[in-house]
């Protein structure tokens, strides 16, 4: 793939969420492998609040840039304040300062906004209930208002849906790097899902080069949603096994945990936790166990869409297998220098209204938001 190819004009872009695996990746490839080609600014949430509708909208008006990409997210076992304020609001307000820019918007959401399944497409969407977790409801409902502000504010916005990202420059221990560090610190003694459950997987050093072709092709990608997974999903045990086998570790055991074990260890382990709160001893489980179920289950998206686009994959031969040396490479030697130090959210009590109804009432609550709160911000508004 050429420089000509790749992006035809300088431009200036933001992304919002700068610092995790997503955003650090496109940062990273526009400082080290395209400097020059586009100024990418990536505001840190102590200069951008994604929870301050002004920090966003002063920003982004004040920057005018080319595009905006928002791959900012609360921490998926946050509480419903947070989720809301983050994960939907920031969203819908980077929406409304991308209509009011008239510049193109890529929203990433998640495969959690979908069913268990084989193949699953774009419009195989859960529905939107109160009993979703608060990341799934707030992504469900970020993707419903962008197509409302398309259809009625005239947003020019791109939705792609990701399933477990892997890739390099993830500063947290989430997701992907959560199983691999489990297993490299020897804390996974049996499989912990069941034989044949299949998942897909998103590379994370592809994502520069679709964002870039289809900023450049917005009449054919424009107001659509995309899966973005390579085309073959893993299965679980078998990627354990063969991480297991790069590190040349005895555990974890070839013995499948039954998910009903499963599910009451977690329980007893939750229970061990809370009393030992009761005494200033403070630690929690970590956030992936939220999607305990999920290990068991096969879910795979099918990426036909993207694959029937004009998008060319840049790098075919690459699989979540294939990074593996890589990423074993990268992230041991991360953690070898590391000191691990964990952070716990303190719960903030809701006192609003509209937080409860997100709670209990997420249909109506986006019912009202479309209404009221989804047009493109005022550019002559100080």
């Amino acid at each position: 793939m050429t420089e000509q190819t790749f992006m035809k004009d300088y431009r200036t872009g933001v992304v919002f969420g700068g610092s995790g695996l997503i955003g650090g990746t496109v940062v990273n490839f526009y400082k080290m492998r395209r400097p020059g080609v586009v100024d990418m600014l990536a505001p840190s949430s102590k200069k951008v609040s994604m929870k301050n509708c002004q920090d966003i909208r002063n920003y982004l008006l004040s920057i005018k840039p080319d595009f905006v990409i928002n791959a900012a997210i609360a921490n998926i076992n946050a509480d419903p304040q947070l989720s809301f304020e983050v994960n939907y609001v920031g969203a819908v307000n980077v929406a409304r300062a991308a209509a009011s820019l008239k510049i193109p918007y890529f929203f990433f959401s998640s495969a959690a906004a979908l069913p268990q399944g084989e193949m699953l497409r774009e419009t195989d969407t859960l529905p939107l209930t109160a009993k979703l977790s608060n990341y799934a409801k707030s992504k469900l409902m970020a993707e419903e208002t962008l197509k409302y502000m398309a259809a009625n504010e005239g947003l020019d916005y791109t939705c792609i849906r990701l399933s477990i990202v892997y890739g390099n420059h993830d500063h947290k221990i989430q997701g992907f790097h959560r199983l691999l560090f489990s297993i490299a610190d020897e804390s996974m003694p049996f499989l912990f899902t069941k034989k044949g459950a299949m998942h897909s997987y998103s590379n994370s050093r592809k994502i520069p080069y679709l964002i870039h072709h289809m900023l450049d092709h917005r009449e054919e990608f424009g107001c659509q949603t995309y899966h973005f997974v390579d085309p073959e999903p893993a299965e679980l045990a078998d990627l354990i096994m063969t991480i297991k086998s790069h590190l040349q570790l005895k555990s974890p055991r070839n013995i499948y945990v039954p998910y009903s074990v499963a599910r009451t260890g977690k329980k007893s382990v939750q229970v061990i936790l809370r009393l030992l709160t009761k005494i200033g001893l403070k630690a929690t489980l970590p956030p992936e166990l939220m999607f305990l179920g999920a290990f068991y289950r096969t879910q795979t998206l099918s990426c036909e869409k993207l694959e029937n686009s004009s998008f060319v994959d840049p790098m075919p031969e690459e699989t979540v297998y294939s990074r593996l040396p890589e990423m074993i490479i990268y992230y041991l030697s991360r953690w070898a220098h590391q000191n691990m130090i964990t952070t716990f959210d303190e719960k903030v009590e809701l006192d609003s209204q509209i937080h409860e109804d997100f709670k209990h009432n997420p249909m109506d609550l986006l019912k009202s938001i479309h209404r009221d709160a989804t047009a493109p911000f005022d550019p002559d508004i100080p």
